[in-house]
C-alpha cells in the first residue's frame, strides 16, 4: 500500500449500509475503527460511515509514533493501556502491522529542554513507564554521531508502526468481529426525534440507530455545529516526507526542536518538523481566538499563519455551514489532501544533514500533509453531548494514532454505559462552558 491513503486507494469496504443498527460511528480513522472493534467484540451492532477511505486523512498521514513519552498526565494512563493493546494486536496480526518497540527519544537542544524533560519524568514513574534521561555521550553512542544535543529523554518501550498499513488492518479486524464499515458514505445529518438520536441520514439513505459517535477528526466541529453543539476545535497542517532507503541511524523515533525522524519498515525514514505547522485562518479561527491564546503564548513561533482557509477545508470561507439533508461538505471533500509546505520540508532536510553529515541531505521519495484536529488545551473531547444518544470523540491534537486503541476502548464502554476504567473528567465537553481554566497541561 502506498502512503498516505488517497482517493486513488481502492475501496475495500463498499457496503451497502444497513437500514438499522445499534451504533453508528462517523469517521473511519483510528479512533472510529477502534471504537467499532471494541463495540463489535462486545456484541454490539455497529456501522462505521466513512466519507472517503478508511484512514484517508490524518490516520495515514501522521508520523507513525506509538509513544507514552511526553504525554499529558491525563492522557498517559490511557496511552499505557494503548501500548498493551498494540502489543496484543501485533501478536494477532503479525509483523505486517509494522509495530516495533524500538524506543523514542526527545533530544535536548538546550538546558531548558533538559529541565522540561526532567520535570515530566515523575509522570512516567507514576504510570510505570520506563522513561529515563540520557547524557550527551549516551545520545552520541546511540545515534553514532558527534551529537549536537545536550542529552535526551528516552523511553525504550515506546514504539513505531506503519499508519497507512496498520489502521486498514485494524479495520479488517473490526469487520471480522462483526462491525460494518462503509466507505464513500458520508453522514449528512443526525435524525433527532423527540429530542434524542434516532438515526443518521447518509448519502446512501437513513440508518436507524440508538447512538452515534462523532469521531470525524478535523471535520467534527463542522458536523456538530450544524446540530447546535459547539466545540472550539481547529485544525493545523502538518507536513511530512518519506526518504529513500538509507543506512540505519537508529531503529526508533526521535525529535528535537527542528526535526523529527522515524525508521520505516521499507528502510527509509519519515521526516517532519519538530514543532512547526501551518494554520489557515477561517471563520472558526476568529470565533475561537480567545480560547487559543494560552497555547499561542506557549508555542506561537512554531505556527505559520496563512491568510485564508482554502475551499474544501472544514474551516474554509466558502465551506457550507448549513446543508440540511442535501449534499454536504463531507461529500464535496471525500479526502482532505492538502499540499505540504515544501519550504518546511526543505528545512527539515537541512537539519537532518547538519545532524548526520556522513549521510548528507536525504533524498525524498514522497511528501504529503495532513490536518491535525486540535483543542485549546491540547487534549481531546471524550464525552456525551447534550443531545441524548450522541457521543463525541475528537480533538486528538496530533496524539491520536498511538493512543487510538485505548481511546476506542474507552469510547466503546462509554457508549455501553460501562465504567471506562480511567478518569476522563479532563476531557469533558463542559470544560469550555463551566468556567474551567483552559490551558495546555504539562506535556512535551
Amino acid at each position: 500500500m502506498t502512503f498516505p491513503i488517497t482517493l486513488a486507494t481502492p475501496v475495500r469496504h463498499p457496503g451497502p449500509a444497513p437500514a438499522a443498527t445499534e451504533v453508528v460511528v462517523l469517521g473511519g480513522g483510528v479512533v472510529g475503527v477502534m471504537t467499532a472493534l471494541f463495540l463489535a467484540e462486545a456484541g454490539v451492532r455497529v456501522v462505521v460511515c466513512e466519507k472517503g477511505r478508511v484512514a484517508g486523512e490524518q490516520s495515514s498521514r501522521n508520523w507513525g509514533w506509538v509513544r507514552q513519552q511526553g504525554r499529558d498526565p491525563d492522557e498517559l494512563p490511557i496511552m499505557v493501556e494503548s501500548m498493551r493493546l498494540w502489543q496484543g494486536f501485533s501478536q494477532r496480526l503479525g509483523q505486517g502491522l509494522g509495530f516495533r518497540q524500538t524506543g523514542v527519544m526527545y533530544l535536548a537542544n538546550s538546558d531548558r529542554d533538559l529541565e522540561g524533560f526532567e520535570g515530566w519524568l515523575p509522570n512516567a514513574t507514576a504510570n510505570g513507564v520506563d522513561s529515563r534521561m540520557l547524557a550527551r555521550c549516551e545520545v552520541a553512542g546511540i545515534l553514532g554521531t558527534s551529537t549536537l544535543w545536550k542529552g535526551a529523554l528516552f523511553t525504550p518501550s515506546d514504539a513505531r508502526a506503519e499508519p497507512w498499513v496498520a489502521v486498514p488492518m485494524l479495520a479488517d479486524l473490526a469487520v471480522q468481529a462483526g462491525a460494518v464499515i462503509v466507505e464513500n458514505c458520508a453522514v449528512r445529518a443526525l435524525d433527532v426525534q423527540a429530542g434524542r438520536v434516532a438515526g443518521v441520514v447518509t448519502e446512501q439513505g437513513r440508518i436507524a440507530c440508538e447512538q452515534v459517535v462523532v469521531a470525524g477528526g478535523a471535520w467534527s466541529r463542522l458536523f456538530l455545529a450544524a446540530h447546535g453543539v459547539a466545540i472550539p476545535q481547529l485544525a493545523v497542517l502538518a507536513s511530512v516526507a518519506a526518504t529513500e532507503p538509507m543506512p540505519e541511524i537508529y531503529p526508533g523515533a526521535a525529535a528535537d526542536n527542528d526535526f523529527a525522524f522515524r525508521r520505516r519498515a521499507d528502510g527509509g525514514y519519515s521526516l517532519a518538523p519538530g514543532a512547526e505547522h501551518d494554520f489557515f485562518i477561517g471563520p472558526d479561527a476568529f470565533r475561537s481566538f480567545g480560547a487559543y491564546l494560552p497555547v499561542l503564548k506557549k508555542d506561537f513561533r512554531s505556527t505559520t499563519f496563512r491568510a485564508a482557509a482554502p475551499a474544501g477545508f472544514p474551516d474554509g470561507w466558502r465551506t457550507k455551514r448549513r446543508w440540511g439533508q442535501e449534499e454536504s461538505p463531507f461529500e464535496a471533500t471525500r479526502i482532505l489532501n492538502p499540499a505540504p509546505n515544501m519550504a518546511t520540508i526543505g528545512r527539515v532536510q537541512d537539519s537532518f544533514a547538519r545532524a548526520f553529515p556522513a549521510l548528507g541531505r536525504p533524498r525524498l521519495k514522497a511528501t504529503w500533509a495532513g490536518m491535525i484536529d486540535t483543542m485549546p488545551d491540547v487534549v481531546p473531547v471524550i464525552d456525551r453531548a447534550p443531545i441524548p444518544g450522541l457521543v463525541i470523540a475528537t480533538g486528538m491534537s496530533g496524539h491520536g494514532f498511538g493512543i487510538g486503541p485505548g481511546i476506542g476502548r474507552v469510547v466503546a464502554d462509554l457508549v455501553q454505559g460501562r465504567a471506562v476504567g480511567h478518569d476522563i473528567t479532563r476531557f469533558r465537553l463542559s470544560r469550555f462552558s463551566d468556567g474551567s481554566k483552559i490551558a495546555p497541561g504539562p506535556s512535551l
